[in-house]
């Protein structure tokens, strides 16, 4: 053979049929590494796709002179070669594909005869080298007669339009490609088809075209030699007919079953929806069809629970993914990608999804084609659907309709068949799996996050004398769904409670009982207990509610009027203060106490005085705890990040979390309260003592009105008089031997606090028009913007908040 031009492709006379071996495909990169290697690989080669990838292609291939030096051959090389040698490599100069035959030794087989075929690539992508490879021995197997040194097989080239049904072989060439993007197919199979297709040569005078099935056609007449070992007369013997139907029919459910186990092996690699529908789609395309399209259910797509009934007319459809070998563009405008749609009742495709059931149609007929179109308003499904073969597999999940794929193959491809309808369905059923799997998983994430988001307060960002900002992190692990949380809660005395708190474990179980004690604490918060004291009722409850309850929790009061915060600990990492006079941030000493759930462990309760401006930060060990390292180079971490100036709260929360939670992230949940204290000023605060004496109703009312006329106040007077006035009133009723309490706070709200000896709570009653009392919380409810009462072991509370309006103080023109 003359290397220098293109091989003579002669069109030889013939048997049409197509030879059909196990191919191996491999696929080289310009490195000389392979890219690509097929099942077909590995079962005649003995190496796995994970050891091959990656490999030099020198090292597993007998492609003798297509690859660059270095490829083996030498005095101790194991393959033996008949086919021709390039001397080039695989910089581009390879102009046309090689063929060759070589004998090698592998290890589990022994010594095995070789058939290979090597196209050099071009393009802008990282493949330089196509090469198919088969089993000589294949070629013999069945036939006792065939003498291989009478009679060689030999791999060469062709035009494939040599060959009647051309248009069929170049339609199935793509399906012996390892998976790939249609791109990258289509470019390739370009190439192969320019270059020759490859061939058999039977004694170098019969051609047959390879197709990537099982099995090799038995040629029905052989010259054989008679037992004197000459030709006697020439005879020729026919041999026993064979029945090529069984062979077919064994290739073809042979490379269905490999199908199958290829794709299987793509969908599924995760459980995010959006990926495994691109996975579902594309393991189709070209191997089985040349166009994909799924379609799902809204309510799967949007991750809610399992579809009720079945679907009819009115349901409605989201076309997920497409993916075909047609020219870009085509299909866009007439079925484009994220389309919600409700198909006609008279289509293959409502059938489909209302029957369970595939639906084929092998040739889609101009008139057929007509008629499907006609059902779809202002949509011309004719060019797309028209003289192709149509397949419609529905995505099933427990006997319910998730969605369904419609496939189509291009004219000369071969038709669908019942094989490939037995195929298509069990792709569909694996996918329906792994789509409801991935929805599943979904749902459970909403769930997930729409409990945890329940759980977890609005904290307000301004509260009495104090600026609180928060963060929360999910978790990695267990649905994003874990026991950390924290709360602020507004008590008497412009006092503000803030508590931080992780539940041992994760999971719904340490949510559902994060929410039990977070509920806790905001009940016993009102109720005027000192820190320690409420830790305490906490740890009896948590044992109450069971053995399992365990928790860590930092519980802190802070009275803006007094500068103070009293704060106990339960088992938790120490707070953080960072001193607003010089910046610099020290952890709290507490006494640890036990978590809560321990039981019969005292806690107690410290006081620290503060500042304004000072800053208290309360976070859980998610954000200082790495495995392997020591817990306090994470206390020391966070006590710098949070001595770092920042703009605002957020800016400094912010930036505790990115210097303590890396890229990669942290398994454990995190809770972030920062709490800036600002104090509230001496002159904003006033407090009187009033006696238990009607006449000291009165006298509230003018207090009240001088303080708020001094504060500039004067569209607050008349409502917040008025409701003094019904506070100091049911106090002077109620009281018992103690003096009444009165206090006002001027923030940006007005407060007021009544205070008296009587325990029981105030209630808020249903006057008659015919009672006398009982209309003063009535008054009190629908003026203050919120209202409230807290007991505690000296008497109760009752107060109110108003909104302050922007007005002008008198003599000023500032507002």
């Amino acid at each position: 053979m003359d290397l220098g031009v293109p091989p003579q492709r002669t069109p030889q006379p013939r048997d049409a049929t197509a030879g059909r071996v196990p191919l191996a495909v491999v696929v080289v990169d310009a490195g000389g590494l392979v890219s690509h290697w097929s099942t077909g690989a590995r079962r005649l080669f003995g190496v796995s796709k994970e050891d091959a990838v990656g490999c030099a292609a020198s090292e597993l291939l007998p492609v003798s002179g297509a690859l660059a030096q270095g490829d083996g051959r030498g005095p101790d090389s194991a393959y033996s070669d008949f086919g021709p040698e390039l001397d080039s490599s695989l910089s581009g100069t390879i102009a046309y594909p090689a063929a060759g035959r070589a004998r090698i030794d592998e290890a589990r087989r022994g010594r095995i005869d070789v058939l290979w075929w090597a196209y050099p690539l071009v393009g802008p992508g990282p493949e330089r080298l196509l090469v198919l490879s088969a089993d000589a021995a294949q070629l013999r197997e069945g036939d006792e007669h065939t003498d291989a040194d009478t009679e060689t097989v030999a791999p060469g080239f062709a035009l494939h339009t040599d060959f009647p049904g051309y248009q069929e072989l170049a339609g199935r060439l793509p399906e012996i490609l390892p998976n790939m993007s249609v791109q990258e197919a289509t470019g390739i199979v370009s190439q192969v088809l320019e270059l020759g297709y490859p061939v058999l040569e039977f004694s170098h005078r019969d051609r047959v075209p390879v197709t990537p099935d099982w099995g090799v056609p038995r040629r029905t007449a052989r010259r054989w030699t008679t037992a004197a070992g000459t030709s006697e007369n020439a005879a020729v013997q026919l041999l026993a007919a064979p029945r090529p139907e069984l062979d077919l029919e064994y290739a073809a459910v042979r490379e269905r079953l490999e199908f199958l186990n290829e794709a299987s092996g793509l969908i599924g690699t995760s459980l995010d929806l959006e990926r495994t529908i691109r996975e579902v789609t594309s393991a189709a395309v070209p191997r089985f069809t040349d166009f994909a399209g799924t379609h799902l259910r809204a309510a799967v797509l949007a991750g809610e629970g399992f579809p009720d009934g079945p679907p009819d007319v009115t349901t409605v459809w989201h076309r997920v993914w497409v993916e075909h070998n047609d020219e870009p563009g085509r299909w866009d405008d007439t079925v484009p990608v994220g389309e919600a749609i409700a198909f006609p009742e008279h289509t293959p495709f409502f059938q489909c999804m209302v029957t369970g059931e595939p639906v084929i149609i092998p040739y889609v007929s101009e008139e057929l084609s007509d008629r499907i179109s006609g059902e779809f308003e202002k949509r011309d499904l004719r060019p797309l659907i028209s003289n192709r073969s149509l397949l419609i597999v529905p995505l099933k999940a427990r006997d319910v309709v998730l969605g369904f794929m419609v496939l189509m193959r291009r004219p000369g491809r071969e038709p669908f068949d019942d094989i490939d309808r037995t195929t298509g369905a069990e792709l569909a059923a694996r996918a329906g799996l792994v789509l409801d799997n991935a929805r599943m998983y979904t749902y459970q994430e909403n769930v997930a996050e729409t409990l945890q988001d329940s759980m977890l307060p609005q904290v307000e960002a301004r509260m009495a004398g104090c600026d609180i900002a928060t963060r929360y992190l999910p978790g990695a692990r267990l649905g994003r769904v874990g026991g950390d949380w924290f709360d602020s809660v507004k008590l008497p005395g412009s006092r503000t409670a803030l508590v931080v708190g992780d539940v041992m474990g994760h999971g719904l179980n340490s949510a559902a009982m994060m929410g039990q004690l977070r509920t806790a604490v905001l009940t016993m918060a009102t109720m005027e207990m000192p820190p320690s004291q409420l830790l305490r009722n906490l740890d009896d409850l948590a044992q109450r509610l069971g053995d399992q309850y365990l928790a860590t929790c930092l519980y802190a009061v802070y009275d803006p009027i007094r500068s103070e915060i009293q704060i106990a600990n339960a088992g938790h990492i120490p707070p953080v203060l960072v001193r607003a006079e010089d910046g610099r941030a020290e952890l709290i000493e507490l006494p640890t106490g036990a978590p809560i759930g321990v039981g019969g462990v005292a806690f107690e309760t410290a006081t620290v005085q503060v500042r304004p401006g000072d800053r208290l930060v309360l976070c859980t060990d998610g954000l200082v705890e790495v495995r392997g390292q020591d817990i306090g180079d994470g206390l020391a971490a966070l006590c710098a990040s949070a001595a770092h100036p920042a703009a605002s709260m957020d800016d400094a929360c912010d930036a505790i979390i990115r210097a303590l939670n890396p890229s990669d992230g942290r398994k454990d949940d995190v809770a972030l309260l920062m709490a800036r204290v600002n104090g509230i000023p001496d002159e904003c605060v006033a407090e009187w003592h009033l006696a238990l004496d009607p006449g000291e109703v009165a006298r509230a009312r003018q207090l009240a009105r001088d303080k708020l006329l001094e504060w500039g106040l004067p569209a607050a007077v008349e409502s917040a008089v008025l409701m003094v006035s019904e506070l100091v009133t049911n106090a002077v009723k109620h009281g018992r031997t103690q003096e009444i309490g009165l206090r006002l706070v001027r923030t940006d709200a007005l407060l007021c606090e009544v205070s008296d000896d009587e325990p029981a709570p105030a209630a808020l009653l249903n006057a008659s028009a015919h009672d006398e009392f009982g209309r003063g919380l009535l008054v009190v409810s629908s003026l203050a913007r919120t209202w409230g009462t807290s007991a505690s072991a000296h008497g109760k509370t009752v107060w109110f908040e108003q909104a302050l309006s922007r007005n002008p103080r008198p003599g000023s023109n500032t507002w």
